[in-house]
């Protein structure tokens, strides 16, 4: 659905995107992340065909976006960060006069506006005046307004920014709703969304992509070895000795708590090297209250990845 081809963009005093390279295959829900500045928004626009390149290629549905924008402009459905409606006009009126911008049949219009309203929970609000809606509402019309040409591919730029935990929680299952029919490109900070929507992850860092792949893929590629979490009552010194003793396993942290538990922070090659410290703990006969490997969560490994630019290589 999506093939970037080395896309740079320069400014004048600055390289905002530096060579970047992805591909997001039709039917795919793709997070695209990155630190503010790192060039995310910049990418998208360039997408979308708002912004223009300052050098590569890119192809949105097998249309190269320089030579056929309007042919990859019909295919996209677009939802800035800041998404411009006009305030004045009413909900169905709004609607209409996009859907006639975008060369939706007159014909259709009428069927495809009630449909959109529809999957975006605007039946209600129709004849609402836009400016008088809540934050929450306004991001739905622009929801519909991304959708009402029937596209084939989804770009979301913080699709819930400034909403309340209930709105995200609506906006989100539309998204997931939306994910059965478009293909989708969705960048967000709030990571929770990705974790529970894409499939598959690019991250972009200082103008580069950094990282290309699933979550868990990610996680494994990064975290290499398991950390294993462990309370025992037991003497600091011994414990350490008798643990770093065993192959595969190295004590980073022992912490001695108030309550006289001893809580140990151990790498292991394996998690499996749980069972060894269980029987280690009971032949020394120390009581045990928790062996836990230790999780990963996008958010870890999304500052990891753009902490360390080598993180992945």
């Amino acid at each position: 659905m999506i093939k970037v081809f080395g896309v740079t963009k320069k400014y004048p005093a600055r390289l905002a995107v530096d060579d970047v390279s992805f591909e997001v295959a039709r039917g795919e829900i793709v997070g695209f992340l990155g630190p503010n500045g790192a060039g995310k928004t910049t990418t998208m626009r360039m997408l979308t065909g708002y912004l223009p390149m300052t050098s590569g290629r890119i192809e949105v549905a097998g249309y190269d976006i320089c030579e056929d924008p309007q042919e990859v402009r019909r295919r996209i459905g677009y939802l800035p960060e800041s998404c411009p409606l006009y305030p004045e006009m009413r909900v169905d009126e709004y609607l209409r006069f996009r859907a006639e911008l975008k060369g939706v049949r007159l014909s259709a219009r009428k069927a495809k506006i009630n449909e959109v309203k529809e999957q975006c929970g605007l039946t209600d609000v129709g004849s609402r005046i836009i400016g008088q809606l809540s934050k929450g509402y306004r991001q739905r019309v622009g929801l519909a307004d991304s959708l009402v040409h029937d596209p084939d591919l989804l770009i979301l730029d913080e699709p819930t920014v400034g909403l309340d935990p209930y709105q995200i929680r609506q906006v989100r299952e539309l998204i997931q709703q939306l994910a059965k029919r478009h293909t989708i490109l969705l960048s967000t900070h709030i990571l929770p969304e990705v974790e529970a929507i894409c499939e598959r992850i690019l991250i972009i860092n200082e103008g580069k992509i950094v990282a290309s792949d699933t979550e868990a893929n990610l996680h494994r590629r990064l975290h290499a070895c398991a950390m294993i979490e462990m309370e025992i009552q037991a003497g600091k010194v011994v414990a350490m000795a008798a643990i770093n003793t065993m192959e595969g396993l190295d004590v980073r942290t022992a912490t001695e708590l108030d309550d006289g538990w001893l809580r140990l922070e151990i790498e292991a090659d394996s998690s499996d090297m749980r069972v060894e410290l269980f029987n280690l703990a009971v032949t020394e006969g120390w009581p045990l209250r928790e062996l836990s490997e230790q999780e990963y969560s996008l958010e870890d490994t999304f500052v990891q990845i753009t902490r360390n630019p080598g993180a992945m290589q």
